[in-house]
C-alpha cells in the first residue's frame, strides 16, 4: 500500500511539474464555511445561488471539503440528496471525470483536483456539468437549474 502511494505521489508531481508552476485559481474558497446539517441522508441546503457560474465553471466549484477526503463520497450524496430538479423532478448523478489540479494544504498529496459530474433530471434531455471540490470549504448553495429538496422527514 505504501509503495502505491508513493507511485502515485511521485505521478501526481510529475504531472504538476510538466504543466509548469501550478496555481490555484479557485474564487470561492471559504475556511470559514460551516458544514451544512444532515439530515436523513441529505445536506439542509438553505439558499440558492446567485451567480450562474457557482458550481459550473472550474473556478467557482461547489467546495465539499468539510472533513478529510476518505469522507468526500459521503459529503457527494448529502449534496445531491438535497436537491431536485427544477419542477421537483428526481435528479441522477455521476462522475464523469477528475480536472484542473491545484496546490492544497488540505490533501495528503499537497494538492487537489476538482471532480466533474453529471447531472440529469428526470424526464428531460438536460444534462448539466458540475465542478465539485473534496478539498476545499464554501458555503453550500444550489446551483442554478435545480432547486433545493424540500426536508421530508418520514
Amino acid at each position: 500500500m505504501k509503495t502505491y502511494k508513493t507511485l502515485l505521489f511521485i505521478t501526481f508531481i510529475s504531472i504538476l511539474s510538466s504543466c509548469g508552476a501550478i496555481k490555484s485559481t479557485i474564487k470561492n474558497i471559504d475556511n470559514s464555511a460551516i458544514k451544512p446539517v444532515v439530515k436523513e441522508g441529505q445536506f439542509i441546503i438553505t439558499e440558492y445561488a446567485k451567480e450562474s457560474n457557482y458550481g459550473y465553471d472550474k473556478d467557482y466549484p461547489i467546495n465539499l471539503g468539510f472533513e478529510n477526503e476518505k469522507n468526500s463520497p459521503k459529503n457527494i450524496e448529502y449534496f445531491f440528496n438535497g436537491l431536485e430538479g427544477p419542477n421537483g423532478e428526481k435528479i441522477f448523478y455521476i462522475k464523469k471525470e477528475n480536472c484542473c489540479p491545484y496546490p492544497t494544504k488540505r490533501s495528503i498529496m499537497g494538492a487537489g483536483t476538482l471532480e466533474v459530474y453529471e447531472v440529469s433530471i428526470e424526464g428531460s434531455e438536460t444534462k448539466l456539468r458540475l465542478y465539485l471540490n473534496i478539498y476545499e470549504k464554501g458555503k453550500v448553495l444550489c446551483p442554478k437549474g435545480l432547486q433545493i429538496k424540500k426536508y421530508n422527514p418520514q
